[in-house]
């Protein structure tokens, strides 16, 4: 559960560095804030909704039960995300181009390593990357396809809601599968040896078929 919550923070300051950035988000938070700027409440408050929508269609997708656990997670991740917003709004205003890049790259890095280690845990997914793991089984294919795939419906779907698309967007569409997917085993290796030394049973094996 540590390295679960852990993971799940490192993830939404990764997001709210992007988000910062102003150079784009993903297709994902840029439907998120998309959302909260033209209907209102805030970004975390909209991960939470768009968990709950998410966490149907799963459902349908799979013919499996709710995750509801899945709920848990983004009510974390949106918490983070607002948490992190309210910190660096006055800390983290890159104005020069190269500054932007800078902060994205970091945001962008950050996501992928927050994602891994999470997942690792095998507890509660967002349901967004829960969306990935079924789509990467359906349709027998690897992790970069999957995520590639379903960024590019979010991308749609913000791009009507005006959400922040820019050249970020596009990296983290092209980008974001492959870092995740480099991520996975380097966060996989750590723990199991952190865990393995704890005299904990990291049990990756047994549900590897769930992770990303």
């Amino acid at each position: 559960m540590f390295f679960f919550v852990i993971g799940i923070f490192i993830l939404s300051l990764g997001i709210s560095f992007t988000i910062q950035s102003d150079l784009g988000t993903s297709p994902f938070d840029a439907l998120l804030v998309g959302l909260s700027t033209n209907v209102g409440l805030t970004v975390g408050s909209w991960e939470i909704i768009m968990a709950l929508i998410l966490i149907c269609c799963n459902s349908l997708l799979n013919r499996q039960r709710p995750e509801v656990l899945g709920l848990l997670t983004a009510f974390i991740t949106g918490i983070g995300i607002d948490m992190w917003l309210f910190l660096l709004q006055d800390v983290l205003t890159p104005e020069l181009w190269y500054s932007k890049v800078v902060c994205f790259g970091i945001g962008l890095i950050v996501v992928g390593l927050g994602t891994a280690t999470y997942l690792q845990t095998n507890f509660a997914p967002i349901p967004v990357d829960r969306l990935t793991i079924i789509v990467q089984e359906l349709t027998r294919t690897n992790l970069f396809f999957s995520r590639t795939f379903i960024y590019l419906i979010f991308l749609v779907i913000a791009l009507i809601l005006n959400g922040p698309i820019g050249i970020g967007t596009l990296l983290t569409v092209g980008l974001g599968g492959l870092i995740l997917n480099y991520f996975m085993p380097l966060t996989g290796k750590v723990l199991d040896r952190i865990l393995t030394h704890s005299g904990t049973s990291p049990n990756h094996d047994k549900d590897k078929k769930h992770s990303i």
